[in-house]
């Protein structure tokens, strides 16, 4: 019985459906070190009570990363005149620096690499609490 006298049924919830994935999709992206090969670590801020294993349980949680090339505003029209072979223009210059979002939320820019035939993004800065203010993607 809850508090309010009323009883609480148990139900089952069904599974859904599962969708298939590609063969990579679970693979943890691979990360590069710097150019001198030093490893790749972040550095913990450790404050009174914080432990390692404190953070320990949040480092398997998956988070969506996307690298931003630009962005372009286009009309209903303009966009279902869209054909191969159309260009659409970009917000960024070429050789700007591409956004890095964590969740939808910028928070570094880097440039493009080529690593074995695939694209990769070397970080080159990391955004700022002065550069998140005013800015809806920013954290």
């Amino acid at each position: 019985m809850t508090e309010r006298g009323s009883p609480i049924e148990e139900t089952e919830v069904a599974a859904a459906p599962a969708t298939p994935e590609p063969a990579n999709a679970h693979a943890a992206p691979e990360l590069v070190g710097p150019a001198d090969g030093a490893a790749v670590t972040a550095p913990l801020s450790r404050g009174s009570g914080d432990s390692l294993a404190d953070v320990g349980a949040l480092l398997d949680v998956p988070l969506d990363v996307t690298v931003e090339l630009g962005r372009a505003q286009l009309s209903i029209r303009d966009f279902a005149a869209l054909a191969p072979g159309s260009v659409v223009g970009l917000d960024k210059l070429a050789g700007e620096a591409l956004d890095i979002l964590v969740n939808g939320k910028l928070l570094a820019r880097g440039e493009v690499v080529v690593i074995d035939d695939e694209f990769g993004v070397r970080i080159t800065e990391i955004v700022t609490a002065q550069d998140r203010h005013g800015d809806p993607a920013v954290l």
